[in-house]
């Protein structure tokens, strides 16, 4: 179990940055393509693929649709800009409303969600194929093991250098990689409807689950009161966004 201290914040910088290099140079990769939403993990991602790489070998991208406020991406304008990174902007409205008049395809505030994280995955993807870039995917911890992601979208990326950190060692990470308070102050949103927030979904703080789930894992999943349950509901019910495929493959 890993969770960021004062005391060893500089040290997991250098582990971070250690696994960046060895998979993008072990890849034969140019460098690094990072989804850029504005938001704080992608923020994190994007200062800590610099400091392993040098910003120039760090693309950033911005991929709005209707639904994201305007100021996330002049958040992302302002991060890239104040750490030399090239950052582009893909739109993505038109695809996600072309796709959604098609046939036989629902549209649901979550659902329409769902395609636009898996419309960034390709868009990112087929960027990465033509400079010859590795996806740099931004999910932490606390949404991993709740499932907070989107199966085959933002969960889909080459590396996850976010992964084993709960949501608060994120922050802690922010404020020491000297991340833009407008980033770090702003409620966490997935933009999936205007005025969407993290916390306003799950109906819990992060702070909330971040203690819930760090408690789960030291009691062995045995929950001592109802946030707790509630965690652990979470856990159980995105379980198969934790596992491969059922398969019958024998090795």
């Amino acid at each position: 179990m890993t969770e960021v201290t004062c005391d060893c914040i500089g040290c997991e910088i250098v582990k971070i940055k250690d696994l960046i290099r060895q998979t993008v140079w072990g890849a034969h990769a140019h460098g690094i393509v990072v989804g850029i939403s504005g938001g704080i993990d992608s923020a994190v991602a994007c200062s800590l693929c610099c400091k392993a790489l040098g910003p120039e070998r760090v693309l950033g991208v911005n991929m709005p649709v209707s639904s994201n406020d305007p100021a996330d991406h002049d958040d992302a304008e302002e991060l890239c800009r104040s750490m030399g990174v090239e950052l582009i902007t893909v739109p993505l409205e038109e695809v996600r409303s072309a796709f959604l008049a098609a046939p036989h395809i629902t549209d649901t505030p979550i659902l329409r969600g769902n395609i636009a994280a898996r419309l960034r995955m390709t868009t990112l993807y087929n960027i990465a194929a033509a400079r010859s870039l590795l996806v740099c995917g931004t999910s932490n911890k606390t949404e991993y093991m709740i499932g907070y992601s989107t199966k085959w979208g933002d969960s889909a990326a080459d590396i996850q250098p976010l992964l084993h950190l709960w949501k608060k060692d994120v922050f802690l990470l922010a404020k020491e990689l000297g991340v833009p308070d407008s980033i770090i102050s702003k409620p966490p949103s997935a933009g999936f409807w205007e005025g969407q927030s993290d916390e306003g979904e799950l109906g819990m703080t992060y702070a909330e689950l971040d203690a819930a789930l760090i408690s789960l894992e030291r009691s062995g999943g045995i929950p001592a009161n109802p946030i707790e349950e509630k965690a652990l509901g979470f856990v159980k019910y995105s379980m198969h966004k934790r596992v491969p495929a059922a398969n019958l493959l024998t090795t």
